[in-house]
């Protein structure tokens, strides 16, 4: 397992590191850096997590500097890799972008890394938000960016840091910035209301889209355009595909079917939808091709075959059949031929889930009265358990491929969303705290900054 660290004290982490995924960019930010990226430390990791990386990240200077801060902050604890100081224990205090560290006083306090910065309002009503990123004990500079936005995004620019830092110290992309929608719920059981809504990763400014008017079900997003999204609807006598645009509000049903459609999915490259119909007591995948509209049927078995997901590169689809008697996850290619069973251990496999890294499949398994959020390899090998509880289901990969979403609810309680990272060890619940379920991650909004500002200036750190 491999990682690049970057600072010779850091803490080791798990897992090897993936591959980037990069969304559309985004005209709402304006990354800017003067530098091309120096090479990373390669440092082979054998055993796992020993302890989060220890990093001050000190208040902004500027309009919403400490808020920014305490976002950034905020978004590295709950990743697991990083343990932020109390800035009551800091030494120094008061720093700018004109000047470094004072080294020995950050090193004093165990600060493995600094990252500080400031806000300067432009002429023109946007703003500059700069940050550098320190090594105190081999003194020497990690990142220096900065971003152009306008000052109401400084929540969305906290997220971009986040990412930036993420990437710098971990050598793997972020997941800050993005955003996950899901079905949220109130009311009674008797009487429950359900809307499609989205919210940024960490919990903030909740939308709803419908009006809660129709039963919701099975959203997901487009990678291939962040603000495009698919979900089913019920209504008293129907049920519709249908594909909303988060920009523009416009939502259109993708037509009417011989029978009740379930678990839409979008193809990677979002030229095909992977549904099933239910058709005279029978369950079958099929696919859409969203230019055309036509309609492939891929499976024909008697039983359920439902819940398709595509492989990253478009050649393959899992999906959840009980064709052999009971639930397990298969895999065919992309036309339907191949058809394979992959998973072997006991227990019901439902809502598989490709990795945008394209080497696991997660899913929710149902054993030993217990639900519980797994991963396997595709070939259905290397199977792990990463939570499990009362109830839980419906994983979704963050845009890194190193978190899941998913729903748990306790024995009388409500359901929530939660997340868990790919070792198991960093379990919670995720920051929008209200009721929801079917939770579906985003891409990162905008394409990860081509380079990080490094490797320029007398104090950057030697590769």
């Amino acid at each position: 397992m491999r990682l690049h660290l970057l600072l010779a004290s850091a803490a080791a982490v798990v897992m090897a590191a993936p591959a980037m995924v990069q969304a559309p960019a985004s005209a709402q930010t304006q990354p800017q850096a003067t530098a091309a990226a120096a090479p990373m430390q390669d440092v082979v990791v054998d055993e796992g997590v020993l302890r989060p990386l220890q990093i001050a990240v000190a208040p902004f200077t500027g309009p919403n500097g400490p808020q920014i801060s305490s976002v950034v902050s905020g978004n590295l604890k709950r990743s697991g890799f990083f343990d932020p100081l109390d800035p009551r224990s800091f030494i120094e205090t008061g720093l700018t972008l004109a000047n470094a560290p004072n080294f020995p006083q950050w090193t004093t306090i165990g600060a493995q890394a600094v990252l500080y910065g400031g806000v300067t309002p432009r002429a023109d009503g946007r703003v500059d938000v700069g940050f550098r990123l320190y090594d105190p004990y081999r003194q020497c500079q990690l990142v220096s960016y900065q971003f152009t936005a306008t000052s109401e995004q400084w929540r969305r620019i906290a997220h971009k840091i986040s990412d930036v830092v993420y990437q710098r110290l971990t050598g793997e992309a972020g997941f800050f910035d993005s955003r996950v929608l899901f079905v949220s719920e109130s009311g009674t059981q008797l009487n429950k209301l359900s809307r499609l809504t989205i919210v940024d990763q960490d919990g903030y400014n909740p939308v709803f889209l419908t009006q809660g008017d129709e039963v919701i079900m099975s959203p997901r997003f487009s990678f291939s355009n962040p603000d495009e999204v698919t979900y089913v609807a019920l209504g008293k006598d129907y049920s519709r595909i249908y594909l909303y645009n988060l920009s523009t509000g416009r939502r259109e049903s993708l037509g009417e079917f011989d029978g009740q459609v379930l678990a839409p999915r979008f193809s990677n490259d979002g030229s095909k939808m992977a549904f099933s119909i239910i058709r005279g007591g029978n369950t079958d995948v099929y696919v859409m091709n969203l230019r055309t509209r036509q309609l492939s049927r891929l499976t024909s078995d008697p039983g359920i075959d439902t819940s398709p997901s595509f492989s990253p590169d478009g050649n393959q689809i899992v999906f959840t059949s009980d064709r052999s008697g009971t639930a397990r996850l298969y895999t065919m290619r992309a036309d339907g031929s191949g058809q394979r069973p992959i998973s072997r251990g006991g227990g019901l496999y439902t809502a598989p889930a490709w990795s945008p890294r394209g080497d696991l499949i997660a899913f929710t398994k149902q054993s030993g009265g217990r639900f519980h959020i797994g991963v396997m390899k595709s070939d259905g090998t290397g199977e792990r358990i990463l939570s499990s509880s009362y109830f839980e289901e419906g994983p979704s990969w963050a845009p890194n491929g190193r978190y899941i979403a998913f729903a748990r609810q306790s024995p009388g309680g409500d359901t929530r969303l939660w997340t868990v990272d790919l070792s198991g060890r960093v379990v919670s619940q995720a920051g929008y705290q209200e009721r929801g379920s079917d939770p579906a991650w985003s891409g990162l909004l905008d394409a990860p900054p081509a380079n990080l500002g490094v490797g320029q200036g007398p104090d950057s750190c030697p590769a």
